[in-house]
């Protein structure tokens, strides 16, 4: 699901952080204060990946899912594309049946992972993950990736987008979860151009304010350097050459080497 060479490929959303939501608008609080099940304030908390909980292997022994080949948690009915979230309690609650596994012979989200990082099935180098290079890792990005990332400039899901159970999915239409400041439509070389002070304000709310405004800029230099060069691309290049940041700089001259 390639996206136009010269705007990012967005894997992730474009929205508010979905972790926020879910549990500010309290998706997962009702089922269970509706019900009566949860004596006190004190006695549950509420986790959307706000906390060291596996959650993946609870989500597979409640029977919700079992954990596919790209480490994804993956149903017969929803496929990969939810959210996980858990309720802590202090109450005794009837265990679930432990979900069995449906992945069969199945290697396509190994085989499309663009840097090879599942290395076995349920097994993922987080070092050559696209989504951990360009979220999580704060620093340069190995030049061995680069020219797998391709465009992607947030994340990347190419694991979950072959995966067959998908085609089960369904779209939740979630207000805050769509597309905000044009980022569904803007190029490589407008979003290049944000000032640190629009990158604050128009990832505002979002988890895309995770890579900061150094990473936002690294990341979209290795993109610009993979796109097709154009004056537009080497003019928008050459204007960060001079950059504060080291990192930015680095990235920004690998890509104008990049003929």
């Amino acid at each position: 699901m390639p996206a136009q060479v010269d705007q990012p490929q967005w894997l992730v959303q474009l929205g508010d952080d979905s972790m926020a939501v879910l549990e500010q608008e309290g998706y997962l609080r009702q089922p269970y204060t509706s019900a009566g099940r949860v004596p006190t304030a004190q006695g549950y908390r509420v986790f959307v990946d706000s906390a060291p909980v596996l959650e993946r292997a609870l989500a597979r022994n409640a029977g919700l899912g079992w954990i596919g080949k790209n480490a994804c948690v993956i149903n017969k009915d929803a496929g990969s594309w939810f959210f996980l979230g858990e309720i802590y309690v202090d109450l005794p609650l009837p265990t679930d049946a432990e979900a069995s596994a449906h992945c069969g012979t199945c290697t396509r989200c190994i085989d499309i992972c663009p840097t090879q990082a599942i290395i076995a099935p349920n097994r993922i180098d987080a070092r050559r993950c696209i989504s951990y290079l360009t979220i999580e890792l704060k620093g340069s990005i190995p030049e061995e990736f680069r020219k797998a990332i391709g465009n992607r400039i947030f994340g990347c899901d190419d694991c979950q987008l072959i995966c067959p159970w998908n085609k089960f999915a369904k779209r939740f239409d979630e207000p805050d979860f769509r597309a905000r400041n044009d980022l569904d439509r803007a190029t490589l070389v407008e979003l290049f151009a944000w000032t640190e002070e629009q990158f604050l304000q128009r990832t505002e709310g979002s988890a895309i304010r995770r890579t900061g405004y150094e990473g936002w800029l690294r990341n979209i230099a290795v993109a610009l350097g993979n796109a097709p060069r154009s004056e537009e691309t080497t003019a928008a290049l050459e204007s960060r050459r001079e950059h504060a940041s080291e990192i930015v700089r680095e990235h920004v001259e690998w890509a104008l080497a990049r003929t």
